[in-house]
């Protein structure tokens, strides 16, 4: 069954951990032990009903404070299709794991409540969700049963939303009317929205088409580990070079002639071998997979295979956004990081912070001079060996780095670029 992965954010007490919660019930995808679990610290908090929330706010710091702090993960299905829920926190001091758990999202699921409408967070987390990437937003108007299933309240929340929007790289929108404390459209239809033309928030997760959301025209294969086993059998030694990884982009068969970078050398590809060594004709993102070449080729962790009139930019000098992740410094021109992208690592220089960015008016600082925890900005950088690499916007895997602080081995940053430096 095809996967979804896909993140949740809200402002604070706007009730993405209730909704995740309520999905998770009502689509039966919660063990006894868990519902009684939840049970039990309900009645222990004063609550007189169940609170789903807290299925997935699990940190002590959490339930005590009523707000989602780090990212949780929760794993469910149903007969069309097997989710990944990121439930991600809505306050500004927890950017960083916003931007950790949406990161790998294909759709993102932003609340706002019925009553307070568009706020300045709603406003940031769709910001974060575009400048992510994540090429489908849904728009849940929680709360619908405190403003009495109001049909105008709810068309002048997604009125005002859609303007904001429309500044944004955003491909597909769509607006669902819930109440997550009841279960009104979440998994089934609800007959107090009479007026509302759409399905449940569940039916759009089965059905919303994401295969054609891979990049498959930019054939990428960085190479993470060379496979050479050799086993003799009756008195013959069977030599096998195979080269493992993941693919991150277009489609590898047998048969098909590829460039190896960064050497520049060109061979075809001979096989290509799924999970146990099963052939197969043909491998796609985000298959694990091991490709054999014709040719004997120095191949090593770090390369990458490509086609050789499709390549993907080579150099050592890129631009790219920074979400700032380290609290216990900031990032300054002429400071030097450990970068890796994909399977490569190499050492990085920040050459110079171009702007940050003020990711609630999305005002360009051009006269900042660092950035702080949670911080975005447009940095450019200098790598000691060439990278090889592609837009974020084209590609996720292939545009995306993380910067270490040697001193630490903390990560200080995530990163996508935006190509190369003029």
């Amino acid at each position: 069954m095809e996967l979804l992965r896909f993140a949740t954010a809200g402002s604070v007490d706007d009730g993405n951990s209730t909704l995740i919660g309520r999905l998770l019930y009502d689509s039966k995808a919660i063990f006894e032990d868990q519902l009684e679990a939840v049970e039990r610290t309900s009645r222990e908090r004063g609550d007189e009903y169940t609170n789903l929330a807290l299925l997935t706010d699990g940190l002590r710091a959490e339930r005590e404070q009523g707000i989602t702090i780090d990212v949780a993960y929760r794993y469910f299905a149903t007969p069309k299709r097997k989710f990944i829920i990121a439930d991600t926190p809505g306050h500004t001091q927890y950017t960083r794991n916003m931007v950790t758990g949406a990161s790998t999202a294909d759709l993102a699921l932003i609340l706002v409540d019925a009553r307070k409408g568009i706020l300045e967070q709603s406003r940031r987390h769709a910001f974060l969700s575009s400048l992510l990437g994540i090429p489908h937003l849904v728009l849940c108007v929680n709360k619908m049963d405190l403003v009495d299933w109001d049909q105008e309240r709810f068309e002048e929340i997604k009125g005002e939303f859609r303007s904001f929007a429309m500044k944004l790289d955003v491909h597909d929108l769509t607006f669902v009317p819930v109440s997550a404390l009841h279960g009104d459209n979440v998994v089934h239809r609800s007959a107090n929205t009479d007026w509302y033309e759409g399905g449940s928030l569940l039916h759009h997760l089965e059905e919303v088409h994401i295969a054609s959301d891979r990049n498959l025209i930019d054939a990428r294969f960085p190479v993470q580990f060379v496979i050479r086993p050799q086993a003799q059998t009756n008195g013959d030694l069977h030599d096998y070079r195979g080269y493992a990884g993941t693919v991150a982009g277009g489609v590898f068969r047998p048969g098909d002639e590829v460039v190896v970078l960064p050497s520049g050398f060109t061979s075809t590809i001979a096989a290509v071998d799924g999970p146990g060594g099963v052939p197969l004709d043909e491998a796609f993102a985000p298959m694990a997979v091991t490709i054999r070449l014709a040719d004997d080729i120095d191949i090593s962790r770090g390369d990458l295979i490509a086609r050789p009139h499709n390549r993907p930019h080579v150099g050592q000098d890129i631009d790219a956004t920074l979400c700032w992740m380290d609290e216990r410094s900031a990032l300054r021109a002429g400071v030097k990081y450990t970068l890796k992208h994909t399977t490569r690592v190499v050492r990085a220089l920040v050459q110079d912070l171009t702007y940050r960015l003020d990711i609630n008016t999305l005002h360009r600082d051009e006269a900042a001079t660092e950035l702080g925890l949670n911080e975005i900005g447009r940095v450019r950088l200098r790598t000691q060996s060439p990278l090889f690499f592609d837009e974020y916007r084209r590609n996720r895997t292939t545009g995306s780095f993380i910067l270490v602080d040697d001193a630490t081995n903390a990560t200080a940053a995530a990163g996508m670029i935006l190509g190369p430096s003029q």
